[in-house]
C-alpha cells in the first residue's frame, strides 16, 4: 500500500464524521418534540470538539486527498456553526422560537455545498465520499423540514446519519487496520478501488483551500440572502456563529494559501475573513437593538482593493477574477446603503454571490479531478500580457518565494499586510456621532483588518526571516487592536488623560525604533513607519484633549495613501518582472545591512540547485558562507588563490588563528598520498567524516592543490589543519569545487556564527553567497587533534570540542592496533617503505598544551 494512502488522517477523518453522525443520530432518535435527549449546550460542545478533529484531519490530508479534505473541512464547518448555535440556545441567548431562523440559513448552504461535492465524488468514483456527502446533505435538508414542522423529519434525519455512521465506521476501521498492519489486513475489498483514484489530475488553479473558501462564501451569502427572501425575519444574533465560523475558516485558508505559495489566494481569503467578522459583528449588535451606520469611505476603499486583487487574480484564471468582482459590487452596495449589511440592496448582491459561489465551487471541484476540465480562462491574461513589450510577467514557479534568510515555506505577506493598513486607516476617518461609537461600523474594520490580519501577516513574515517587517506588522497590529477596542468599542468614555497617554507614548517609542530601522531598508518602509508615527501623535493629542481640528483625518489619509502605494508596489512587483514600481533604496547603509540585500546571494541549502549555484560562484573566485556539522564557516576554493586571499582579508584573520583546509573525502588526498604517513592516512580514514580537525606537518604536498602564493594564509609555517566535515551539504559542495580553504564566518574576536542570518548580518556585503540552513546543529567548535608527531605514535589536543577526547583516543588506539597486526589501508600498501610501515607501532599517546588553531 502506498505511503500516502496509509496516512492516519484518513481513518481519523472518516471515524470523526462517523462519531459526529452517531451523536446526532442518537439525539434525533431519542428526542421528543418538547425535550432534547442531549442538552443543547452539551451537544454544541461535543460538535465543536468533533469539528476540530475533522478540521485537523482535513488540513493534514490536503497533500494527499483533496476531495477527502474538502469533505472533512466542509462537515467541520457545518458542525462548528451548528454547535455554536446550540450553545447559544442552551445558554438562553437564543429563545426556542429563534432556533429555526438561526439554523436554517447555515443548513441550507451546507445542503447545497454537500450535494455538489457528492456529485463530484460520484463522477470521480469516490464511493465512500459520495455516500457520506450525500447522506449528510439529506440529513441537513430533513433537519430544515423538522424545524419547520415539529415532529416531521427527525426520523429521516436520524436515518441519514445512521447510514453515514455505518459506512464511516466500516471503511474507517478497515482503513485504520490497514494502516496499522501496513496493508496486511484489509476489511474492504473495494478499498483498493478507492485508493486507485485517489491521485487524480489536478488543475493548478484549483486547490482545496480555494474550494473551502468558496464553501464559506456560500455559507455567508446564504445567511445574508435569507432575510431578503423571507426565509428568516432579519439578520440576528443567531446568525453570528455561522458568519464567524466562515471568518475563522477563511483565516485558516489564508494561512494555508501562504503555505501553498499563493499570495493572491491568501490575500483574497484575508479580505473574505474581514467581511465575515464585520457581518457577524453587525448581527451581534442586534442583541442590543443597535443597527450600526456604515461610513462611506471604508467600503469604497475596500472595493478598490478588491478590484485590484481581482484584476491580478485574472492571471490565474479569468473566472476567478470575474468571481471576485462580485465582491467589489458587494462593497459598493455597502457604501450606498446607510445600514450596510441590514439593507436589501446589500443582501441582494449576496443572493447573487450565493448562486455564483455554488457554480464556481462545482466547476473548480470538477476541474480538480478530471483532465478534461471546464474552461475557466486560465492563461488568457498571461497570453495577452506576453504580447505587450512593456510588461514582462514574473515566472510563478516554486522559486518565486524562496526562503528569505529563513527556512520558511510561506509566501510573502506584505501585500495583505499593507492592504490591512489601508483599510484600518480609512476606517478610523469615520466620525462618531452623539449616539456612541457602537452605532458606527468601525470596530471590526480597525480590530480585524488593522489588528488580527496584520499580526497574522507579521507572523508569516517572521517565519520567512523578515524580522523587521514582522516587527512592524505585529507592533502596528497590537496598536490597532488596543486603539480600536478603546476608541470604537465603547471603552474610551471619559477616561482621556494621563493613563491613556502613557500607553500611547510607549507605542511611539517602539515605533521610533522601527522608523530608525526603516532607514536601513528602503524609502517606502521609512515613509510607512513615519506616517504611522504621525497617527500615534494624533492618538496622543486626542488622549490629552489637545487634538487640532482635522489633524487626525489628514495624517490618517497620508498613512492610508502610503500604505496603498506599498500594497500596489508589492502586488505589482510580485506579478511582473519588469517594469517595477520603485520602493526606494536604503537611506542609510552600513556593513551587513540595508543595501547588501541585493548584493549577496542567499539560497536554501536543502536544494541541489542552490549548492550548484554556490559551487559556480566559488569556481569563479567567489567566497561564500556555508553550514557545517558545527558552526557556519567562510569558504574559498583552494585552486583559486585570489579567493583565498579575499577570504583572509574579509575575515581580518589573526595570526594565531590561521585558515584550515577541508576535503570531502580522503580520496582527494590521492595525489599526495605518497608524501603522507600511512598511520596518518589510516587515522584519517577511521576518524572522518566527523567534527575532528587534524593538524599535520606542512610540506610539499600542499603545492598540489593550486594555492600558490595564497598557501601562506593556510595554517602556520610548520603545520596546517585539515578536516573532512560530517555534513552532507558541505561534502557535496567540496566534491564539486575541490579542497577548500576555511575560516569561521565571523570577524576576528567575535562569537561563532550559528545561523545564516548572523553570517548575512556580519559579512553580507563582503561575501558572494550564503547557503541558508537555519540554526547550526551544534554550537560547539570541532575537536582539533595535533598529528604533527603521529609517525612516532604520539597525538595531542589543541582543542577539545564536539568530539570527546576519549573517543578520539579510542579511534587512534584501534588504528595503532591494526598497524601492529600488519592491517593497513590496502590503497596505500604498495607505496609504503619498511621504515614507514614500522612507524608509530610502539608509540605513546600524549597530550599537548591547549592552543588556539582552526
Amino acid at each position: 500500500m502506498a505511503q500516502d494512502s496509509r496516512a492516519v488522517h484518513f481513518p481519523v477523518g472518516i471515524l470523526g464524521i462517523s462519531s459526529g453522525s452517531l451523536l446526532l443520530l442518537v439525539n434525533n432518535y431519542a428526542s421528543t418534540p418538547g425535550e432534547d435527549f442531549i442538552p443543547q449546550t452539551a451537544l454544541g460542545i461535543l460538535l465543536l470538539v468533533i469539528a476540530a478533529v475533522l478540521a485537523n484531519a482535513g488540513v493534514l490530508g490536503l497533500s494527499h486527498g483533496q476531495l477527502f479534505s474538502l469533505v472533512c473541512l466542509t462537515v467541520s464547518g457545518l458542525w462548528c456553526g451548528s454547535g455554536l448555535v446550540y450553545i447559544l440556545a442552551g445558554q438562553g441567548v437564543l429563545q426556542p422560537d429563534d432556533l429555526k431562523s438561526s439554523l436554517v440559513p447555515g443548513l441550507a448552504a451546507f445542503t447545497l455545498a454537500l450535494i455538489l461535492i457528492a456529485i463530484v465524488a460520484l463522477l470521480a468514483k469516490r464511493a465512500v465520499l459520495f455516500i457520506i456527502a450525500l447522506s449528510i446533505s439529506l440529513a441537513c435538508a430533513h433537519q430544515i423540514a423538522s424545524l419547520s414542522a415539529t415532529g416531521f423529519g427527525r426520523s429521516a434525519t436520524a436515518a441519514n446519519y445512521l447510514f453515514v455512521c455505518m459506512v464511516g465506521v466500516y471503511f474507517g476501521v478497515g482503513h485504520l487496520l490497514s494502516y496499522i498492519t501496513h496493508g496486511k489486513v484489509e476489511l474492504v475489498v473495494t478499498w483498493a478501488k478507492e485508493k486507485s483514484v485517489q491521485k487524480t489530475q489536478q488543475d493548478p488553479e484549483c486547490t482545496s483551500m480555494m474550494l473551502v473558501s468558496l464553501v464559506m462564501n456560500l455559507l455567508a451569502a446564504s445567511v445574508l440572502a435569507c432575510p431578503l427572501l423571507g426565509v428568516v425575519p432579519q439578520l440576528s444574533t443567531g446568525h453570528v456563529p455561522w458568519l464567524w465560523t466562515a471568518g475563522v475558516f477563511q483565516l485558516g485558508m489564508c494561512v494555508l494559501s501562504y503555505r501553498a505559495m499563493d499570495t493572491l489566494g491568501a490575500t483574497f481569503s484575508g479580505f473574505m475573513a474581514l467581511l465575515r467578522f464585520a457581518e457577524g459583528y453587525t448581527a451581534l449588535l442586534t442583541l442590543y437593538s443597535i443597527q450600526p451606520y456604515s461610513p462611506v469611505p471604508f467600503p469604497v476603499v475596500f472595493s478598490v482593493l478588491l478590484f485590484i486583487t481581482a484584476v491580478f487574480s485574472s492571471q490565474k484564471s479569468l473566472l476567478e477574477g470575474v468571481y471576485q468582482l462580485f465582491f467589489v459590487a458587494y462593497c459598493i452596495a455597502i457604501a450606498v446603503e446607510p445600514r450596510g449589511f441590514l439593507q436589501r440592496g446589500t443582501q441582494g448582491v449576496q443572493a447573487a454571490i450565493f448562486v455564483v459561489s455554488a457554480g464556481v465551487l462545482f466547476v473548480y471541484a470538477l476541474n480538480m479531478h478530471f483532465s478534461r476540465s471546464i474552461p475557466t480562462g486560465q492563461g488568457l491574461l498571461k497570453a495577452l500580457v506576453s504580447r505587450m513589450n512593456a510588461l514582462t510577467l514574473r515566472p510563478q514557479d516554486k522559486d518565486l518565494h524562496a526562503p528569505y534568510l529563513g527556512l520558511s515555506k510561506y509566501a510573502d505577506a506584505e501585500v495583505l499586510g499593507h492592504a490591512c493598513s489601508v483599510l484600518a486607516a480609512f476606517a478610523i476617518t469615520a466620525t462618531v456621532g452623539d449616539k456612541g461609537p457602537l452605532f458606527v461600523l468601525v470596530l471590526p474594520w480597525a480590530v480585524v483588518a488593522g489588528g488580527v490580519l496584520q499580526m497574522l501577516c507579521g507572523s508569516v513574515c517572521f517565519a520567512r526571516g523578515k524580522t523587521f517587517e514582522s516587527t512592524a506588522f505585529i507592533l502596528y497590529g497590537v496598536m490597532w487592536v488596543v486603539w480600536g477596542l478603546t476608541r470604537y468599542g465603547g471603552l474610551y468614555g471619559e477616561s482621556r488623560g494621563f493613563n491613556v497617554a502613557v500607553g500611547i507614548i510607549c507605542f511611539m517609542l517602539f515605533n521610533a525604533l522601527v522608523t530608525v530601522a526603516a532607514l536601513f531598508l528602503n524609502v517606502a518602509w521609512f515613509a510607512y513607519a513615519l506616517a504611522f508615527q504621525l497617527i500615534l501623535i494624533s492618538f496622543l493629542l486626542d488622549a490629552i484633549g489637545s487634538l487640532p481640528y482635522g489633524y487626525d483625518i489628514g495624517v490618517t489619509i497620508i498613512f492610508g495613501l502610503v500604505s496603498f502605494y506599498c500594497f500596489l508596489a508589492h502586488l505589482f512587483n510580485g506579478t511582473f518582472q519588469s517594469p517595477q514600481i520603485p520602493l526606494g533604496q536604503a537611506l542609510v547603509k552600513l556593513s551587513g545591512t540595508g543595501g547588501s540585500r541585493d548584493v549577496c546571494l542567499h539560497v536554501p541549502a536543502r536544494k541541489a540547485a542552490s549548492v550548484n549555484q554556490i559551487a559556480e560562484i566559488m569556481k569563479n573566485g567567489g567566497i561564500c558562507g556555508m553550514p557545517t556539522d558545527t558552526v557556519y564557516v567562510l569558504v574559498a576554493a583552494c585552486n583559486r588563490p585570489d579567493a583565498v586571499v579575499k577570504a583572509y582579508k574579509v575575515k581580518k584573520q589573526a595570526q594565531d588563528r590561521p585558515m584550515s583546509m577541508w576535503i570531502s573525502s580522503i580520496k582527494q588526498l590521492e595525489p599526495v598520498k605518497h608524501l603522507l604517513s600511512p598511520l596518518l592516512l589510516d587515522f584519517m580514514q577511521a576518524a572522518w567524516p566527523s567534527s575532528i580537525s587534524m593538524v599535520i606537518p606542512r610540506g610539499p604536498w600542499l603545492d598540489a592543490f593550486g594555492l600558490g602564493e595564497a598557501a601562506k594564509h593556510i595554517g602556520t609555517p610548520q603545520s596546517i589543519a585539515i578536516r573532512n566535515p560530517d555534513c552532507t551539504v558541505a561534502t557535496h559542495l567540496i566534491n564539486m569545487v575541490g579542497p577548500i580553504a576555511v575560516t569561521s564566518a565571523n570577524p576576528t574576536g567575535e562569537a561563532d556564527t550559528t545561523h545564516h542570518n548572523q553570517v548575512y548580518a556580519k559579512l553580507g556585503d563582503k561575501v558572494n553567497g550564503i547557503l541558508c540552513d537555519g540554526p547550526s546543529p551544534e554550537n560547539i567548535a570541532s575537536t582539533v587533534v595535533d598529528c604533527t608527531k603521529i609517525e612516532t605514535g604520539h597525538i595531542g589536543f589543541f582543542r577539545v570540542g564536539l568530539i570527546p577526547k576519549s573517543k578520539v583516543l579510542h579511534i587512534f588506539e584501534e588504528v595503532q592496533r591494526r598497524h601492529r597486526h600488519g592491517e593497513m589501508n590496502p590503497a596505500f600498501e604498495g607505496d609504503i617503505s619498511d621504515t614507514q610501515r614500522n612507524a608509530g607501532i610502539d608509540g605513546e599517546i600524549t597530550e599537548e598544551p591547549e592552543q588556539r588553531n582552526e
